[in-house]
């Protein structure tokens, strides 16, 4: 993803690289020259990205799945103070898909199961994915309930699938399903830029794609 988000950038007349910061690189000095910063890293370098972040007051676009809720509570927190956009999928068509979701669930009523499948490649290491985990939380919103342990999820990690979420809603009588497949990773790299385009000059707060799309 890093290697994505850069190349799209020497793309873009309107934006340049500040740099790009590697485990052994400093930190600090890139997020000191950067007018927004994108982390798409791993859990650790997430939580030193925010304390960057928030020493030297800029924006955060975040699309790093697999957070504790520790660090999780780290990030809101530091939307507290500097404007955050996080979510675990970047892409516009699943930010359409969620927002779709909510209002079939809602009209459907409670009669109808939920069953999120997911595949992803190989490397994949978190499992059910963080955006099948954000599909099932938005359900559960939906059904003014926090709980989702009644959602049935599918996982299947195979080749070099960059990603197919697929929402089945089931009663007695009928199904509805909802679907989404990402062709190329490239998706995720303009949605971060799109993010970080918007975010610059908001405020302090925690903000997700839908806003980007839907604000």
């Amino acid at each position: 993803m890093g290697r994505a988000i850069a190349a799209s950038i020497e793309q873009q007349a309107d934006l340049d690289i500040a740099g790009i910061w590697s485990r052994d690189g400093n930190l600090d000095e890139i997020v000191a020259l950067a007018d927004v910063v994108i982390d798409f890293s791993l859990p650790e370098g997430t939580e030193q990205v925010l304390d960057a972040v928030v020493s030297y007051n800029k924006p955060l676009v975040c699309g790093v799945s697999g957070l504790t809720d520790a660090q999780m509570t780290t990030l809101e927190n530091a939307a507290r103070v500097v404007p955050v956009l996080y979510d675990r999928n970047m892409s516009l068509g699943v930010a359409v898909l969620e927002r779709v979701l909510r209002e079939a669930v809602v009209a459907l009523g409670p009669g109808f199961d939920v069953e999120i499948s997911e595949t992803h490649h190989v490397h994949k290491k978190d499992a059910p994915s963080g955006t099948a985990l954000k599909l099932g939380e938005a359900v559960a919103e939906a059904r003014g309930d926090s709980d989702t342990s009644a959602i049935r999820y599918e996982v299947e990690r195979r080749g070099e699938v960059p990603g197919d979420h697929e929402i089945t809603l089931r009663s007695p009588a009928e199904v509805l399903r909802l679907a989404h497949s990402v062709t190329t990773r490239q998706v995720f790299a303009d949605g971060a830029l799109r993010a970080a385009r918007w975010l610059v000059n908001r405020e302090a707060g925690l903000y997700s794609m839908a806003d980007v799309l839907f604000d």
